[in-house]
């Protein structure tokens, strides 16, 4: 993600989340260290999808990422996460997490294909809603390898 992505991220932003981030806090966290924003363009080079990570040590922390609703359902929210497993892992993370809506289903199984599990609840994170924690351990470690290659052999698969 370049500054100059930030006009169409906020679009995205602001019809799929409730509570959207502000302009200047896009512009805030990509101009912060340990930390690594990307993007996904349709065939138009329009952005349709991004996604956010914050590398701390051996924690990498999923900041945001969201599909265009006209992008869904091509795989592309996977593809995303891929693509921030992969920078965390090029940065020696050990260990990712993040916060999902309780209610947010679609993404928690999203996650969980990335081992992902909840271990903890945070109270009105959202302020309307609760957000469950989750977290995956030892994404260096073979097994984990194994299950992003089954992760990007049914993609390639798919495509």
């Amino acid at each position: 993600m370049l500054q100059g992505d930030v006009a169409s991220v906020l679009e995205i932003e602001q019809r799929v989340y409730s509570q959207p981030w502000s302009e200047a806090i896009f512009r805030n966290e990509l101009g912060q260290p340990q930390r690594s924003y990307i993007v996904a363009v349709d065939d138009e080079q329009n952005v349709v999808g991004y996604g956010g990570v914050l590398l701390l040590g051996e924690d990498a922390h999923i900041t945001t990422i969201a599909v265009d609703g006209s992008a869904r359902g091509h795989r592309l929210g996977t593809r995303l996460m891929l693509e921030l497993v992969e920078a965390a892992l090029k940065h020696r993370a050990q260990h990712l997490t993040l916060e999902v809506r309780s209610s947010n289903r679609r993404a928690q199984s999203l996650y969980g294909r990335f081992g992902m599990a909840p271990v903890g609840v945070r109270k009105n994170y959202y302020i309307d809603e609760d957000a469950l924690i989750m977290w995956v351990n030892n994404i260096n470690d073979f097994e984990y390898q194994e299950r992003l290659d089954s992760i990007r052999a049914d993609l390639e698969r798919l495509s």
